[in-house]
């Protein structure tokens, strides 16, 4: 792999800025660079680490869309909570293959004061829609999922 070296009027030009500027930069130890007879050079990368671009980043095909829900589930038990909970994140980490970008994320959080389960997920719309549905599909009554008679309340906010 080749290292792309740039002159100090290369990355003068680049930056808008004005010779002696990038040389100020490099005298402060700003810029990395390295001193070749006379003159300095600086590496593609430490001038995108300087500036803040990242390097070899190209734009996506098409849009990247995230999605975020928060579900709360109330009147759940601890024992409850933990397979449906234990049910999403497995689901979640064999991944729908619906999209690749960006990962599908899950955590659930337990409020045993409250008899709360609290699922936050994050991901692309199919992914996350399919989680959805699956807490639709587990939360009904007769789903089997509950061994409580209180999870018959139970409800979605999203």
């Amino acid at each position: 792999m080749s290292k792309q070296w740039l002159s100090v009027e290369q990355v003068a030009e680049r930056l808008d800025l004005h010779v002696r500027t990038v040389r100020g930069y490099i005298r402060d130890g700003r810029l990395p660079a390295v001193r070749i007879g006379k003159q300095y050079r600086i590496a593609a990368a430490d001038l995108d680490a300087f500036t803040g671009r990242s390097p070899n980043v190209t734009a996506p095909d098409r849009p990247v869309v995230e999605v975020s829900a928060v579900v709360d589930l109330d009147g759940v038990d601890a024992g409850d909570a933990d397979r449906l909970g234990t049910l999403l994140v497995a689901g979640a980490e064999s991944g729908s293959g619906a999209s690749a970008e960006p990962p599908l994320r899950l955590q659930t959080g337990y409020d045993p004061a409250r008899a709360r389960l609290k699922i936050v997920v994050f991901g692309g719309p199919a992914d996350v829609a399919a989680i959805l549905s699956t807490i639709d599909l587990m939360t009904r009554p007769g789903s089997g999922m509950f061994h409580s008679s209180t999870a018959e309340g139970a409800g979605e906010d999203g």
